[in-house]
């Protein structure tokens, strides 16, 4: 949640932080980080470059901010596997992914920003890895939390190994669809059967074989 600075608020309603911070958003969605000059900055926000100094320090500050307000509002908005314990694993997946596809279809900014930091000089800052890796790593632990009842219900080594395989892919898929969703306008949600489909598929190879055995 990002904490009130303690400055006069807005005619829109939000503090001096926030209206920057949506700024900066909207900016790097635009023309990229590289592309944001403190002068575009001030221009969007309406504020004076001192406030953006006073709150950020410098323009990668404003990204780095702007990144870990974005993971808070992920954590929020992204159900957690857990939510649907109550299904049986494959309809758990499905539930979880289609929970998490409709919440990006309706944000579809956070993934975007995500990969436009990503092409950037910028993604080698340390403040800027660091809060990176907390949003990779927490999307990969709830790939794994969705995968596990399916593939490894009882652990093992190979089992518990194609699990983590399967969620890099799946954190790489939703990464693509935000490039795809950017150009082609294609939502997230529609990729739910297909990739469920697959999983699926692959849950019933991997039975009937153990059943051969």
């Amino acid at each position: 949640m990002v904490r009130d600075s303690g400055s006069a608020p807005t005619a829109a309603g939000l503090n001096s932080r926030e209206v920057i911070l949506n700024a900066a958003r909207a900016l790097v969605g635009e023309k990229g980080y590289d592309g944001m000059a403190i002068s575009d900055l001030c221009a969007q926000a309406g504020l004076p470059p001192s406030s953006i100094y006073y709150h950020f320090g410098n323009k990668l500050g404003v990204l780095a901010a702007l990144l870990e307000r974005t993971f808070e509002e992920l954590h929020a908005l992204f159900p957690n596997p857990s939510t649907y314990d109550d299904l049986a694993p494959l309809e758990r997946l499905e539930a979880w992914f289609s929970a998490a596809c409709s919440s990006l279809d309706r944000r579809p900014d956070y993934l975007q920003l995500l990969v436009a930091i990503s092409v950037g000089p910028q993604k080698d800052a340390e403040a800027v890895q660091a809060t990176v890796r907390r949003i990779r790593d927490y999307a990969h632990s709830s790939w794994v939390a969705a995968l596990t009842p399916i593939f490894a219900p009882n652990g093992g080594k190979n089992n518990e190994a194609l699990v983590q395989q399967l969620a890099v892919l799946g954190r790489a898929l939703t990464d693509g669809l935000s490039v795809t969703n950017s150009f082609d306008g294609m939502s997230y949600s529609s990729q739910v059967v297909p990739f469920v489909s697959l999983v699926r598929g692959l849950a019933e190879h991997r039975d009937a074989a153990k059943r051969k055995r």
